[in-house]
């Protein structure tokens, strides 16, 4: 695996600058996103203990700085700063992205060259294309997924997870609950997914083979009266490719009601024990502010974890692209020269002696034998 990442790490090459910027910008952004709940709670604290106070100022548009003026200034900074960051962040992730998938198609198509017959027939011409569109594509998704959500999600849920606790205490203890079986769920979700992802491209390749066959071969079809025949076959390919794509699907689906049982139990949890933890304690060990914060950091927090499921599911299909981009990048080329060989012509006499030819090693007969031919020099 590592080998792998390391062979596609070089088609970023330009665009290093970027991958760099595009997490660093999104860390920074996690952290004013996750500050922004906490600021809130002494805000909202702070209207509630002032509120008649800062209710008369107002009236009487008194310039005086107030507590809650303070708050509020830092809040708008701090979310601006999230935007800037947000911003900042997509421009160089699509940038990193969209100059990597460049340099790999790049790459592929220039090592494709080198190739032989037999090379190209070992993957065919329908895998090539496969893999230099769909297959680059999900490597690309995953890239960006890699420098952006994936740096974004783990960030955001540790930062959650430790504000959760510092602002909640035992109320917190609902996510040690609600946290496994969210990812108990979510692991069954994308281990009965993953198979039929991987089988989809080997389809991709058969749909793919029957458009060049009939688009290159058209007059033959015709010629043959092989239309019915050649949609046919065309048909069965595209709706296996759609049958294990509404299986995935499917299967996915689960994602979302899986997530919203476990946010909405967090929700209830909070609500309830929260709002009876306030009015027993009036507000002394838990107030209004921890409570409206503690709730935003179990959003953050199974949201991290979805957002996450959703990397490990495009990884993983990506995965399997990655492996097939490999497998073109590290082929060598059976077309190599001898150990000594005659890189001077003296003149341009042709002469073949005893000449066998078969375009693969594999090939059972040889596509010539026995050649005796001279061609002199003009």
């Amino acid at each position: 695996m590592i080998k792998k990442f390391k062979l596609l790490a070089k088609s970023i090459r330009e665009y290093k600058r970027s991958s760099i910027l595009s997490p660093l910008f999104v860390s920074l952004e996690v952290v004013m996103e996750c500050l922004i709940p906490f600021i809130a709670s002494d805000l909202i604290l702070v209207i509630q203990e002032d509120f008649e106070h800062i209710k008369l100022k107002f009236l009487l548009l008194d310039n005086a700085t107030s507590s809650a003026a303070l708050f509020g200034g830092i809040l708008i900074i701090m979310a601006l700063l999230s935007l800037t960051f947000g911003a900042l962040a997509g421009r160089h992730c699509a940038v990193a992205s969209c100059g990597f998938a460049k340099n790999l198609r790049y790459d592929l198509y220039t090592r494709s060259q080198d190739f032989s017959f037999e090379n190209i027939d070992k993957f065919s011409t329908s895998s090539m294309i496969t893999r230099m569109t769909t297959d680059v594509t999900n490597v690309q998704h995953a890239f960006m997924m890699i420098i952006r959500t994936a740096i974004r999600s783990p960030f955001m849920f540790i930062f959650s997870i430790i504000m959760a606790f510092t602002l909640g205490g035992e109320m917190a203890l609902i996510f040690v609950f609600v946290i496994p079986v969210l990812f108990i769920g979510l692991f069954s979700i994308i281990r009965l997914a993953m198979p039929i992802f991987k089988r989809v491209f080997k389809k991709y390749d058969k749909l793919n083979n029957s458009v060049q066959e009939n688009v290159k071969g058209m007059r033959v079809v015709k010629s043959f009266v092989r239309e019915d025949y050649e949609k046919k076959k065309f048909g069965a390919a595209s709706e296996e490719v759609k049958n294990d794509f509404i299986k995935a699907d499917k299967i996915l689906a689960f994602n979302s009601p899986v997530m919203q049982l476990c946010m909405y139990s967090v929700m209830l949890f909070i609500c309830f024990f929260g709002s009876r933890l306030i009015i027993s304690s009036n507000g002394a060990s838990f107030d209004v502010g921890k409570f409206s914060a503690l709730l935003t950091y179990g959003m953050q927090i199974l949201s991290s974890l979805m957002m996450l499921s959703m990397i490990f599911v495009m990884l993983t299909m990506a995965g399997e692209s990655a492996n097939r981009i490999c497998e073109v990048l590290e082929e060598e080329s059976t077309i190599v020269n001898p150990e000594d060989p005659v890189l001077e012509v003296k003149n341009g006499d042709i002469e073949f002696c005893n000449v066998n030819f078969k375009y693969a090693k594999r090939a059972e007969k040889f596509a010539l034998s026995d050649i005796n031919l001279k061609i002199s020099s003009g």
